[in-house]
C-alpha cells in the first residue's frame, strides 16, 4: 500500500515537473532570443557566448517602450478601476435578489462572455466614430471596461452568493441600509475575488490588440502591443529587440501578480463554488 502511494506521488510529481517545463520553455526561448545579436540564426535553445544587452536599449529607445508602457498602464489602470467598482456594485443586487429579471440579466452576461471580440469589432468601431471616441483615451477605456464587465459581475455575484444572507438580515434589524450593508459587510469580504478580477482584467487589457489597433491610431498613443509591430516589417524585422521589449513589458504584470497572488487562487475557487 505504501509502495503504491509512493509510486502515485512520484507520478504526480513527474507530471507536475513536465507541466512546469512546458510552461517555462517559451520564456527560456524568449530570453535566449533577447540576448543574442541580430542576425544570429543559431538554435533558439542555445545561449550565446556573449550576451548582447543592446537589444534592450533598442527596445527602449527605438521602440519608445517607456512611452508605450505608460500609455498602456494608464488605460489598464482606469479600465480595471471601472470594471472592479461597477462590477461589485452590479453583482450585489444580482446575488441577493433572486428574481426572473436577475436571472435574465445573468444569462445575458454569460452570453456576452461567449461572444468573440472580433465579431463585434465593426459595430463597435462605427459606434466609436459616431460618438467621436477614436484616438481618445476615454474611448478605449470605456470599450475595454464594457467588454470586461460581464466576467467581473459573474465572479463577484458568485462570490457574494457564498456570503451568508443572515449577515444582511442582522444588519437590517440593526438599522443599516442596503448601502451600509454593502460598504461595511460585503465590500470588506470581497478582497480575494477583487484580487482575481484585478489580475485577470489587467492581463486582458494590457495584452489587448484588436480594440487598441482600431481605436488608437495616432503614433503617440501606441500601447505595448501596438509598439511590438514596429519591430516587424518587410526586410526590417528585429526579432531580438522584440523579444527584449516583450521581457520588459511583462514586468508590470508580474509585479501585480506577485502583489496579489496571496488572494488570487482563493478568489477564483470561491467565485466558482456556486
Amino acid at each position: 500500500m505504501k509502495r503504491k502511494k509512493r509510486l502515485g506521488r512520484s507520478f504526480r510529481n513527474l507530471i507536475g515537473f513536465f507541466i512546469i517545463l512546458l510552461h517555462a520553455a517559451p520564456f527560456y526561448v524568449l530570453i535566449t532570443t533577447a540576448v543574442k545579436a541580430r542576425g544570429n540564426y543559431s538554435s533558439r535553445w542555445t545561449l550565446p557566448k556573449n550576451f548582447h544587452w543592446e537589444n534592450f536599449m533598442i527596445a527602449l529607445q527605438d521602440g519608445k517602450l517607456l512611452r508605450s508602457m505608460s500609455v498602456t498602464l494608464f488605460i489598464t489602470a482606469f479600465s480595471t478601476l471601472l470594471i472592479v467598482s461597477i462590477g461589485a456594485f452590479a453583482a450585489y443586487p444580482l446575488a441577493r435578489f433572486r428574481s426572473r429579471m436577475s436571472k435574465t440579466v445573468s444569462l445575458l452576461m454569460l452570453g456576452v462572455m461567449m461572444v468573440p471580440p472580433l465579431s463585434v469589432l465593426v459595430p463597435l468601431y462605427r459606434l466609436m466614430v459616431t460618438i467621436h471616441g477614436l484616438n481618445t483615451y476615454w474611448g478605449i477605456i470605456i470599450l475595454s471596461a464594457t467588454y470586461g464587465l460581464p466576467v467581473s459581475v459573474f465572479m463577484y455575484s458568485n462570490f457574494i452568493a457564498t456570503i451568508p444572507r443572515d449577515l444582511d438580515d442582522a444588519a437590517l434589524i440593526d438599522g443599516c441600509s442596503r448601502y451600509s450593508i454593502f460598504f461595511r459587510i460585503i465590500l470588506p469580504s470581497l478582497k480575494p475575488v477583487t484580487s482575481s478580477v484585478i489580475i485577470m482584467t489587467a492581463i486582458n487589457v494590457w495584452n489587448d490588440y484588436s480594440f487598441q489597433l482600431y481605436i488608437l491610431q495616432k503614433p503617440k498613443m501606441r500601447t505595448v502591443t501596438l509598439m511590438m509591430t514596429s519591430f516587424f516589417g518587410d526586410g526590417n524585422t528585429n526579432m531580438n529587440a522584440a523579444a527584449a521589449a516583450t521581457i520588459l513589458s511583462i514586468i508590470p504584470l508580474v509585479l501585480i501578480y506577485l502583489a496579489l497572488s496571496k488572494y488570487f487562487v482563493q478568489g477564483v475557487i470561491d467565485s466558482a463554488v456556486k
